[in-house]
């Protein structure tokens, strides 16, 4: 039994996520796939068009055959995190032999080598960071210059930096350093993106575009002016998900919850919270006062300088949102990894590989999350909990999912 493992948003899924999971079965020649899904909130801190269930469905509706959850622990944090709990998880099942991403480029030729120098991160890389940033440099372009520096290896540094600069080869480097610190068996395999780049806002195809087009399209337009990107099934569970107030969630629904938080905590509170460093408590409430209109994209606009990206901010907000303190959320924290693996959906064949898992799994196998204790596990049920209560009319029973229904079944 061999099984290919792919990390994934799927907000939505569309055509070139269908093309992504076509080739990575092909040129792994695995029998079955197992998606690991971020949960209601994503790694560039946004909150997912849907919630994590019906995205799950359109993944095994797509032939997924089983869909397990990435803890919000590390689905709302940069790079390195994010490519490390995700991997970390596809290790610890057992069943998985391969883990097929997209670049830019479609090759790791540069990426592998470089992965193996940067595993271990040195003094020295440390250092060239701090030195970065201290320039003014973002964290992401103050890492990609360091790393390009410190593993140049045959003349290629510069190579090595264009490349960086490109988010999904960021993200390839660092899903290839996990697996080398998780000693993994694993083997990496990568595909080229194909008519549409990373954060495309229009597409430039007649059926596949970014991930950033089609939620453009469905927000400003509708339905119909996506559907020519979107497979059939993901069409379809949209509609649902939108007719039954269940969509589209973006950070606007959550301006009411975040501007309450923000007015009525101290600077001093704000900075106990993960992501707020370097003096952001006091930038926060100084933005706050000067605000025209209270909205979220305004408190952004108004935070965003060249030293702090759109996506930190994000990410920040998304934290303060949910609460996450700096001890929650600490390096030694997250490097030791994900708690337990959470079944979110599986088809047929994917109830066999359940069953393996029961076998081989390094870590607890959740099918009733509420069955076992563990701090990265609430910290997942309030996220979900937080996300269906700005439905416009919460229900309960949304917010409450993750203890009244099992795992979605497709069996056919």
């Amino acid at each position: 039994m061999s099984a290919v493992g792919l990390i994934v948003e799927y907000n939505p899924l569309h055509n070139g996520h269908v093309h992504h999971y076509t080739r990575a079965k092909e040129i792994t020649g695995a029998e079955h796939s197992v998606a690991v899904l971020s949960g209601p909130f994503l790694q560039r801190g946004e909150p997912g068009i849907v919630s994590k269930f019906a995205r799950a469905e359109m993944a095994l509706a797509m032939g997924a055959d089983l869909v397990i959850e990435l803890p919000v622990s590390y689905a709302v944090q940069p790079a390195e995190w994010f490519a490390y709990g995700g991997v970390a998880l596809l290790h610890a099942t057992g069943v998985v032999d391969s883990l097929c991403f997209g670049t830019e480029s479609g090759s790791l030729d540069l990426l592998l080598p470089v992965s193996r120098l940067l595993a271990d991160e040195s003094p020295e890389l440390q250092e060239r960071i701090s030195i970065h940033l201290r320039e003014g440099m973002n964290y992401p372009a103050a890492y990609s210059r360091a790393a390009a520096a410190a593993a140049g290896i045959g003349g290629s540094e510069e190579e090595l930096l264009q490349m960086l600069q490109k988010p999904n080869h960021t993200l390839g480097l660092h899903y290839l350093i996990a697996l080398h610190r998780l000693k993994s068996a694993i083997r990496p395999f990568t595909i080229p993106r194909i008519h549409a780049g990373y954060h495309d806002e229009m597409p430039s195809h007649s059926a596949i575009a970014s991930a950033t087009a089609v939620r453009r399209m469905l927000l400003t337009q509708d339905l119909d002016a996506a559907a020519p990107y979107l497979p059939e099934s993901t069409l379809r569970i949209l509609s649902r998900e939108f007719r039954e107030g269940r969509g589209p969630v973006t950070w606007e629904s959550f301006r009411g919850p975040l501007m309450h938080l923000l007015l009525t905590s101290s600077a001093q509170e704000l900075e106990t919270l993960h992501e707020v460093t370097e003096g952001l408590e006091n930038r926060l409430k100084r933005a706050l006062y000067a605000l025209k209109q209270p909205t979220t994209e305004a408190l952004l606009a108004a935070l965003k300088t060249k030293r702090y990206t759109h996506t930190k901010l994000q990410r920040m907000l998304t934290h303060i949102l949910l609460r996450h303190n700096k001890a929650e959320m600490s390096p030694a924290i997250l490097a030791a990894g994900p708690g337990y693996i959470r079944v979110l959906g599986f088809s047929r064949a994917g109830q066999g590989l359940l069953k393996t898992m029961k076998k081989t799994a390094a870590l607890p196998v959740l099918v009733k999350p509420t069955s076992f204790d563990h701090p990265q596990l609430e910290l997942d049920l309030r996220a979900s909990a937080a996300y269906a209560n700005v439905y416009p009319a919460p229900d309960v029973r949304q917010m409450f999912r993750d203890y009244f229904e099992a795992p979605i079944r497709r069996f056919d």
